[in-house]
């Protein structure tokens, strides 16, 4: 866990200079094009398709709009971080999480800082983890003293906890409350920049089937995060790194075939690689927090195995058999979480919050958040652990209707207090109401329907329909 030697970086800044690296050696990048859709053929992935642009909110052509675009190549790396819709799609019908763990998710939100002279510290790190969590909630906070005076803090919090009326975005503002932020926080100190996004707990044991027929699945995609140190970054590139060799090998030996690409070289070099040996070290500390004692059990095992064990135990827990979503209790069985009212500009409402994120979606444009039921076994679009579809080239069915939506917010209003208001720390989704909703005409239930409000969103990619 020591952090010693290391380096305190913004990341988009890394992205951003290695971009213009890539250019310089021929690399053709395409921002603000997102990855719509796999193309298949011959049994495989042929590449990607990219989204229509120049749509309004009713998917009618502007005069700005250009249509989708194809992108065929014999390798497809995928490499959209955690939870993308590419890799659960080629997670899905390839069935590459078959024989392992489910993928387990956390939610992260932070905040940046430009905090008073007499508080910075560079290069100062520190975790914490408890409150304002409940002993049952696994989660962590993190402060990292950054270039220039600068400061991230933030909250990760599992999702797989029971309460729906948890906010992750109130928990943030509540942590800073304590004395050793406020204090941190003091003085001559200003907010500058809001975000989250999700990220990959599972460790060793959730990381499927690294490959597919023409592909393979690299970084968060896969699931690289080590998430005792909170850090995937280190394995995301190495992972790319290896597929890139690994594809250029497979390409140069096979120059004719019709055949999607074999990447299995690329899974059996990561898997010798430190990567691996990265996972292994931690693979049980995750895992050890799902215990009847909860947080208290987990820090007494988490503590003495990296601190003493390192991971070298004849054992490895396995993650539980239920996905995330299935251990939120319905709110019958909850009590309702009273929050702190907000000290601005200590804490804030999450309006104010979002105004310092950065993102601008044009509001009129197609919603890129859908609601289906998919004609999938059980019609769990997200079921992952099932064996590969025998025709991945036959488009999936699937239903995205009126009474879809009304069965949604029947269930996570009914039932679930309206979880999805609160779980979402960019406000995506909202439950209004609406008069037509009391009536079989309406698209929602009880007087409510569902709002997407797709212009705020992070790309946080923590829901499933």
């Amino acid at each position: 866990m020591s952090n010693e030697g290391n380096y305190i970086v913004s990341l988009s800044r890394v992205t951003a200079w290695l971009s213009s690296v890539a250019e310089e050696l021929g690399v053709e990048i395409y921002p603000g094009f997102a990855g719509a859709g796999l193309v298949y053929g011959n049994g495989g992935v042929l590449g990607v398709r990219t989204n229509e642009v120049g749509l309004d909110r009713e998917e009618r052509m502007k005069d700005t709009f250009e249509p989708g675009m194809e992108f065929r190549a014999k390798v497809t790396l995928l490499a959209e971080g955690a939870h993308g819709s590419l890799s659960k799609e080629a997670i899905r019908r390839f069935g590459l999480r078959e024989g392992k763990n489910l993928q387990t998710y956390g939610i992260g939100v932070k905040e940046v800082w430009k905090v008073d002279p007499s508080k910075y510290q560079a290069g100062k790190v520190v975790h914490t983890m408890g409150w304002p969590l409940d002993w049952r909630t696994y989660g962590g906070g993190w402060v990292y003293h950054m270039d220039d005076g600068l400061v991230s803090l933030g909250l990760v919090i599992g999702l797989d906890y029971t309460n729906p009326y948890l906010s992750p975005y109130r928990e943030l503002q509540r942590i800073k409350h304590h004395p050793y932020f406020t204090d941190l926080l003091s003085g001559d100190s200003t907010r500058i920049a809001y975000g989250a996004r999700s990220l990959n707990e599972g460790g060793i044991q959730s990381v499927p089937k690294l490959h597919f027929p023409g592909g393979a699945l690299i970084g968060c995609s896969a699931g690289f995060v080590n998430v005792a140190k909170i850090k995937g970054t280190h394995n995301a590139m190495k992972s790319g790194m290896l597929a890139a060799e690994a594809a250029y090998d497979a390409i140069s030996s096979d120059v004719e075939s019709e055949q999607p690409t074999d990447m299995s070289k690329y899974e059996e070099s990561l898997r010798s690689s430190w990567v691996f040996d990265d996972l292994h070290e931690v693979r049980n500390l995750r895992p050890s927090f799902n215990t009847s004692l909860g947080l208290w059990g987990g820090l007494v095992y988490s503590g003495i195995d990296s601190l003493f064990l390192k991971g070298r135990t004849p054992w490895t827990f396995n993650h539980s058999s239920a996905s995330d979503a299935a251990h939120t209790k319905p709110a019958s069985e909850c009590r309702p979480i009273e929050y702190p009212p907000f000290q601005p500009p200590l804490s804030t409402d999450l309006l104010t919050s979002l105004a310092l994120t950065g993102t601008n979606h044009a509001e009129d444009q197609p919603v890129h958040l859908r609601v289906r039921r998919y004609l999938t076994p059980n019609n769990e679009v997200g079921k992952e652990g099932k064996k590969p579809e025998p025709n991945v080239e036959e488009p999936e069915p699937f239903i995205e209707d009126k009474e879809v939506r009304k069965e949604h917010v029947k269930v996570n209003v009914g039932e679930y207090a309206g979880l999805l208001g609160r779980a979402c720390p960019a406000q995506v989704y909202e439950y209004v109401e609406d008069e037509a909703s009391r009536s079989a005409e309406g698209e929602g239930w009880d007087g409510k329907k569902l709002v997407i409000n797709s212009q705020v969103g992070l790309f946080i990619l923590f829901y499933d329909s």
